[in-house]
């Protein structure tokens, strides 16, 4: 693809909303199979890398049907030097994968910045990549395509492995779209998969081996002008000894790398996890300063021409491997990895024609004798390396693991229980699938792993109220449930953040990919205060309360504000919440003056002195009144204390 298709591509998807959900962003990077963006995932406000399958692999059925399989056994791996898996998806025939984003950098820049590595190193970066495998291969999961560039470096410095099962995905359609795309990482190919295409963990074992080699050295350890040459050099030579590029690696070391990648699967560590731990006593030797360590190295090495010899191992090939020209001009081989060829470029030179030298009676004879039994010797190794070798895989779908065993044996093939895997379509207990899959081609005698089905895949709802949002996403990620609406609601008990109720209900069945509706506290509502000052206490004690708050009363004289009024509060602005107290000051009147002595004043006089002090007079005449108009009493009485305005009664004589 060139440049300018690469930008109308990088055009076309940039900005766009794949599946409703996912705003695709800016271009990461690019490879054989897909391009990879940094993505929105709008519906959880997250940032993820989402890997789009180039076009063309979508519109084959077959292809789109083992991608979908192989992101959800990828999605099953939870691990922490696992690139997460989170969703896949399928929008208008553009196949993604919606993953972990991984800010940081590729094994292979490291690679290309700063090897060869010191082995401590090396086996450092080596050793969490192993871990990732580790867990792969016990969930019985292979990724066939280990290489740097799916090895990311985070820029926290933790390591990721990527890409589990899509090579798998890929070499299962004959979409010619996906034909050769095994030429970028043909370097790391196990020998196996250049001959019959199987693979199993000791073939990701060997290719962990061929990027321990290559962080060592700086070179990858086969070389060729054609990939079908690195391949073929895969099956036909060992991987020599880092040590012959660096003389400082040591010995044990060189065994290590020479015992994992054996080109005899069964002389490798089992999986991941053997490895690993030979990895582990490798690094500690290293971190003891030993130069050597003798029992080590004899542990790792591994005498492979005795062995192959004792075995009766057969890779199946010889060292001249049989070749036939194609009508290009090109080399085909048998068991051949398809090489795409550039359109317009001939993959051969141009023909030249050579004059013949004058022929010579009975040579003539001799050669065209030697030339049939060549033709002859080429066809029957074509035939017996071919066809002879191999059979079809029989479909042993929907069968119960012994029937399917009688039905292999019939086509002179065994099984074996390679794994267990969820199915909606298959009963529990009968085959869900095969490797090779069924029509696949296989060595006859051959073996067929059966994935048997675990039934429906389900899971219960856990319990989630009460927890933190973040902390409930997280509970669902194990058993595959997706994070689905959440609404936010005030609440007077549950802190903010927490979750209030979540459906489905605690201990629901769910499918795998199902959403988990929240509802989430934003804590206790808000209340704006009112200004209730002028209010009688009455009301705004009542409206006050209303709204959910506390009412506290404190009482004092106000000249201005009339008794029984709110004079002040605290707080007067601002919001509180439920049950928080606002402080209401309520005014008792003016303050109170003391009463005047009138007693024995002339009435106009007694009237003047109390009207002068503020006070209402009334008058009142005594029982036996004798016209005096003189105060004989007064209420109050002389020294009281009352408000000014209030009456004060006499009575007059």
């Amino acid at each position: 693809m060139t440049d300018d298709v690469d930008t109308q591509v990088s055009d076309r998807l940039v900005g766009r909303v794949l599946d409703g959900r996912y705003r695709v962003g800016a271009r990461v990077a690019k490879g054989g199979m897909a391009t990879v963006y940094q993505a929105l995932d709008m519906r959880l406000d997250r940032t993820v890398a989402l890997k789009v399958m180039h076009d063309g692999l979508g519109d084959d059925a077959q292809f789109a049907r083992r991608f979908v399989a192989e992101a959800r056994a990828a999605a099953r791996l939870s691990h922490p030097n696992v690139v997460a898996v989170f969703d896949q998806g399928d929008d208008d025939g553009t196949l993604f994968l919606a993953m972990e984003y991984i800010p940081g950098r590729t094994l292979r820049d490291v690679i290309r910045e700063q090897a060869p590595l010191p082995p401590a190193r090396a086996l450092g970066l080596l050793a969490p990549i192993l871990s990732a495998l580790s867990a792969a291969h016990d969930a019985g999961i292979v990724h066939r395509d280990i290489k740097p560039e799916n090895v990311l470096i985070a820029d926290n410095g933790v390591v990721k492995v990527a890409d589990f099962g899509l090579a798998r995905a890929v070499s299962a359609t004959g979409n010619t779209a996906t034909q050769g795309l095994l030429m970028g990482t043909v370097s790391y190919l196990a020998p196996e998969l250049v001959t019959d295409g199987s693979a199993d963990a000791r073939s990701d074992v060997y290719s962990s081996g061929i990027l321990l080699y290559e962080m060592l050295t700086g070179n990858k350890p086969h070389s060729g002008d054609t990939p079908i040459q690195v391949a073929y050099a895969h099956v036909h030579a060992d991987v020599p000894a880092p040590s012959l590029e660096v003389p400082t690696i040591p010995p044990y070391v060189d065994a290590l790398v020479q015992r994992a990648t054996a080109r005899d699967r069964d002389l490798r560590p089992a999986d991941a996890r053997v490895l690993s731990r030979q990895v582990h006593r490798v690094r500690s030797a290293l971190e003891d300063g030993l130069p050597d360590d003798p029992e080590l190295t004899g542990d790792l090495t591994v005498p492979i021409q005795q062995i192959r010899q004792d075995s009766g191992y057969d890779d199946g090939y010889t060292r001249d491997v049989p070749t036939l020209a194609g009508e290009n001009g090109h080399v085909l081989r048998h068991d051949t990895i398809v090489v795409p060829v550039e359109k317009g470029r001939p993959t051969g030179g141009p023909a030249t024609r050579v004059q013949a030298p004058p022929p010579r009676r009975g040579r003539g004879l001799v050669a065209l004798v030697l030339i049939l039994a060549a033709a002859i010797g080429i066809g029957t190794a074509a035939w017996y390396y071919g066809i002879h070798r191999y059979t079809s895989t029989p479909n042993l779908v929907s069968m119960v693991p012994a029937v399917a065993a009688a039905e292999a044996e019939k086509a002179g093939l065994r099984t074996t229980l390679a794994n267990q895997d969820f199915s909606e379509n298959v009963p529990k207990g009968q085959v869900v699938s095969t490797d090779p899959a069924a029509g696949d081609r296989i060595r006859k005698n051959g073996e067929i792993g059966l994935t048997v089905s675990k039934g429906p895949e389900r899971y219960r709802v856990p319990q989630l109220a009460g927890l933190e949002l973040e902390a409930a996403k997280n509970a669902l990620a194990p058993i595959k449930l997706n994070a689905g609406q959440i609404v936010e609601q005030y609440n007077e008990t549950v802190p903010a953040g927490r979750v209030i109720a979540f459906s489905p209900k605690f201990d629901t069945v769910v499918k795998p990919g199902d959403a988990v509706n929240f509802v989430v506290s934003k804590g206790k509502k808000p209340i704006t205060v009112p200004d209730t000052t002028g209010k009688s206490y009455q009301d705004a004690n009542r409206q006050l309360r209303k709204l959910g708050l506390q009412v506290g009363r404190t009482e004092q004289y106000d000249e201005k504000v009339p008794e029984g009024n709110v004079i002040s509060q605290t707080p007067n602005t601002g919001t509180l919440f439920a049950k928080d107290k606002v402080q209401l000051v309520v005014s008792k009147g003016p303050p109170l003056q003391d009463v005047p002595d009138v007693k024995r004043k002339s009435l106009a006089d007694a009237q003047k002195i109390l009207t002068d002090a503020g006070f209402i007079v009334k008058v009142e005449k005594a029982p036996f009144n004798l016209g005096l108009n003189i105060v004989a009493a007064q209420n109050p009485g002389a020294g009281k204390k009352a408000q000014p305005g209030s009456t004060i009664v006499i009575t007059v004589l």
